[in-house]
Formats: C-alpha cells, sequence, structure tokens
C-alpha cells in the first residue's frame, strides 16, 4: 500500500485543481470558459498541454517497448514527434486564434463550419472526433491500467477505477482551464519520471556504455537504422506521416490555438514545447534501448512490448520509489483522456446541440449548457471506462489507427480551408467523408499498398476528392472568402 501512496496525493491534487479551478472560473460565456478557456492560456501553460495532450500512453508504454524490440532504428523514427507542437501552433495557431475570435468558434468545427457552409461537413467532423477519440482514450485507460496493475501488483480493474474516476471528475467539474493546469502537471511529471526512470535503470545496467557495449555483441542490428528488417523504409514513412507531419490536423492540438492568450505566448509556447516534447520523446524511447540492462531476451520473452517499461520499473526501481515512477506514464495517459475528453464533450454539446438549437432560434440558457456539459463529459468518460473493462492488446496500434482517421478527415479541410481560398463545400464534404471511409475500409480488410500504412491510402484518397471537388463544386461566395482571408 506504501507504494500507491504518491501516486493517490497526485491524484487527489488533479481533483482539488478542478474544484479551484470551478470556484475561480472567470465571467463571460459559458461555453468560452469551459471548453476553451476563456481564451487565456499563457505560453507556458499552452505548450505543456499541447505536450500532455499529444503524449499519450502508448509514448510512454508501447513506444519504448518497440524501441526495446527493435533498437536505434525506433529512436530515429520517433525523432519527427519534436516537431509536432512547433508546427501545429506555428502553421494554424495564430490563424485559428484570429478567426475564432472573429467568429466566436469555440471548436475546430465551428471553423469548418463557417469555412466551408456545411451542415454535412459539421456534423461529419464532429461524429469523427467522437468515434476516433473514444477509440484513443479506450487506448489511454487500458495502458494506465494495465502499467498500474503490472507495477503494483494490484488487479487491473482496480488502476482502471482509480485514475479512470479520477480524469472523469475533474475534466467534468473544471473543463478546459482544469485540463490545462493539470495537463502542465502530467507533464513535468512526465519528465521527473523519465529522469527516475533513466538513473535507476542506467544504475542497474552498469552505466551507458556498459548497455550499449553488450547489445552491440549480442544485438549489432539494433545500432542499424533498419533494425535488420524489422524497420523498413515504409514503417519510417508511415509513422513520419502518423505521427509527425500530419499530426497538425488533430482537432485535439488545433483546439489549442483557439485558447491561447496572445501571440508573445503562442511563441514562447512553440519553443518550450519543442524544447519539453523533444525530451520526452527521445528520452523515454532512449530508456526502453537502456532496459536491455535489467532485462534479458526480446519483448516477447517480457510479456510482450506493452509490458517492458513495467518490467523495466520493477526490476530497476528501488520499491520505495516506485510510487513515483509510475506517475509519469499515468499522467502520461490522464493528460490524454481529459484533453480527447473535452473536445469529444465540446462536439456533442456545442457543435451537435447547441448548434441544432440555434438553428430552432432557441437560446440555450447558460445553466442548461452548464448541467448538458458536466453531463455529457462524465457520461462519454463512463462509456469508455465500461468498454476499458475488457482490454484489447497492443495499445500504440488502437492509437495510430485514430490518429490515422482523425488526420485523414481533418488535414486537408484545415490546411486548404484556412489557406486556399479555391477550397469550397464540395471539396472539402468530398474529402473529409470519403477519405475517412476510405482509410476505415482499407484498415478493416487489411489492404495496403507496398506494405504502407493505411494513413497514406486515406491522406491521398482524401486529396484527390478535395481537388476534384473543388474544380467541380460551386465556388465559395464572396463574403465568406473575404472573412477568411482579408486580414
Amino acid at each position: 500500500m506504501a507504494k500507491l501512496v504518491p501516486l493517490l496525493i497526485y491524484m487527489a491534487a488533479m481533483v482539488a485543481i478542478s474544484f479551484y479551478v470551478r470556484k475561480i472560473q472567470q465571467g463571460g460565456s459559458f461555453l468560452e470558459s469551459y471548453f476553451v478557456g476563456s481564451r487565456q492560456l499563457g505560453g507556458f501553460v499552452l505548450a505543456m498541454t499541447t505536450v500532455a495532450t499529444y503524449s499519450s500512453v502508448s509514448s510512454f508504454v508501447g513506444g519504448p517497448g518497440m524501441a526495446f524490440e527493435v533498437g536505434f532504428g525506433w529512436l530515429y523514427m520517433a525523432v519527427v514527434q519534436v516537431t509536432a507542437v512547433f508546427l501545429v501552433l506555428g502553421i494554424f495557431g495564430k490563424r485559428v486564434a484570429i478567426l475564432a475570435r472573429k467568429f466566436n468558434a469555440v471548436t475546430v468545427v465551428d471553423i469548418l463550419r463557417a469555412r466551408y457552409k456545411s451542415e454535412l461537413l459539421a456534423g461529419f467532423g464532429a461524429l469523427a472526433i467522437v468515434l476516433f477519440f473514444s477509440g484513443t482514450m479506450t487506448a489511454q485507460f487500458v495502458g494506465g491500467a494495465k502499467l498500474f496493475a503490472a507495477v503494483t501488483g494490484y488487479s487491473y480493474e482496480s488502476g482502471l477505477l482509480l485514475f479512470g474516476l479520477v480524469v472523469v471528475i475533474y475534466t467534468s467539474i473544471g473543463g478546459f482551464r482544469a485540463v490545462a493546469i493539470t495537463d502542465t502537471c502530467c507533464a513535468i511529471m512526465m519528465m521527473t519520471g523519465i529522469i527516475i526512470l533513466l538513473h535507476y535503470v542506467l544504475s542497474a545496467g552498469g552505466g551507458v556504455e556498459a548497455i550499449l557495449g553488450k547489445l552491440s555483441t549480442e544485438r549489432p542490428e539494433m545500432f542499424e537504422p533498419f533494425s535488420g528488417g524489422k524497420m523498413p523504409w515504409t514503417l519510417y514513412l508511415t509513422q513520419w506521416l502518423l505521427v509527425g507531419v500530419c499530426t497538425i490536423g488533430l482537432p485535439q492540438s488545433v483546439v489549442r490555438g483557439i485558447s491561447y492568450k496572445d501571440t508573445a505566448g503562442m511563441r514562447q509556447a512553440m519553443i518550450i514545447g519543442t524544447v519539453v516534447i523533444g525530451f520526452m520523446n527521445i528520452g523515454i524511447n532512449f530508456v526502453g534501448i537502456l532496459a536491455h540492462g535489467v532485462l534479458t531476451g526480446d519483448a516477447a520473452a517480457n510479456g510482450g512490448v506493452d509490458n517492458v517499461i513495467p518490467m523495466a520499473i520493477v526490476t530497476a526501481v528501488p520499491e520505495e520509489l516506485v510510487g513515483f515512477a509510475i506517475i509519469g506514464p499515468l499522467a502520461a495517459s490522464i493528460s490524454t483522456i481529459s484533453g480527447l475528453l473535452i473536445v469529444a464533450s465540446s462536439a456533442v454539446v456545442k457543435d451537435v446541440y447547441v448548434h441544432w438549437k440555434s438553428r430552432q432560434g432557441i437560446d440555450v440558457a447558460p445553466s442548461t449548457m452548464r448541467h448538458l456539459s458536466i453531463l455529457t463529459t462524465a457520461a462519454m468518460g463512463v462509456i469508455v471506462f465500461i468498454v476499458a473493462l475488457t482490454p484489447p492488446s497492443l495499445i500504440w496500434l488502437i492509437n495510430m489507427f485514430a490518429f490515422g482517421g482523425l488526420e485523414t478527415a481533418f488535414f486537408w479541410t484545415l490546411i486548404f480551408g484556412l489557406y486556399w481560398k479555391g477550397a469550397n463545400k464540395l471539396g472539402a464534404e468530398l474529402s473529409m467523408i470519403g477519405g475517412t471511409l476510405a482509410y476505415c475500409a482499407t484498415q478493416a480488410i487489411g489492404f495496403k499498398i507496398f506494405n504502407l500504412h493505411q494513413i497514406t491510402i486515406g491522406i491521398t484518397v482524401s486529396l484527390l476528392l478535395f481537388l476534384i471537388g473543388s474544380y467541380f463544386g460551386k465556388r465559395t461566395d464572396e463574403m465568406t472568402l473575404k472573412n477568411f482571408f482579408d486580414d
């Protein structure tokens, strides 16, 4: 029980933060306050919440487990993730912030609705967010609970109940501002966890030179870029798309551009976020390789790739510090869940219900919106929690499927919508719906081209359909183009 004390204190602090944030909640629109923190995030918090939402439990469990199995090839592939925060804020940050304030937009779907004037596009976008986010959140619940069970010896269900309820409670009560502040705490704990684990893995393994020297003798292929065939060029290409370039289209990242206070803060966030995410992703994957100093055999011999980091913690970290060591990976899980949960809730409440009522000429009372938002957030969290009671395997694969679906749906509609006057309603509808369906269909049947991940099919089909639709479709009206492009 003693090893759980640090974790329990941390979880209690997360809940306390949500109550504090609700108490000091600023005036103005409830929707703005609950879903984008009244657009008041400073640079440091913006950086940390973006990093924490992006860095999921697969980054701390599945990813380093693959690095343990594959070697430095996985680390070389993961380097592209360093660009994630810089790209999303650099390409969309300022532009999204300006447009959100101009149109009083609270969600990414709000901006797409204003740009394309399409209820079909907005509805499908909200549906895609809810469905794919549900898959990602399930993976986070499962990954966190498996880690908890493997390290502490308590049951999977106990871990799921502990942090599952905590994240649902603090997200529901505090909204986006609580998510941003707790994300900042989570990001700090992630870095602390990496440092603790790195120190004890190195100590147990005899240092970097000893561990790598042993590996160079026993597994020389782990030092090769292609890792003896385990890291083909096709995997590099698709992973660079999935966790690199195309991540600029992820709604959970783009919405951060709606929430920041000023341009100076955004620029600060780009620098801080790039440094932090670089340390996290390179650091934890390097720990995965160094785990050979404390574990023997391959990933399968240690219970699979998802079990490598839990086994390394149990083997290398002193028992009295285990409670501190697992906070980092669990923080990655709960920060991603909370970030996705608040965006998914906004898709249901703002993009569907409030918009539907406004089209009928009905204003939703602030008290109704407050209760509906809290209940929707809680209900979605509980549903995903229930699904996670029957855990799937290979967390990172589930995560990558959801990433690919969201990127296919939103990448070109955002890029073209915000930067090309020729983009129109038909092109956006065909691109989002057709590309997403093509991606899901090829995933379902296992169809690949040149053994490339189906994101290459989804993103290509989405692009072609956008160009075809924009060529044959009706040109966007001049007033909309003026609002979007005449700054």
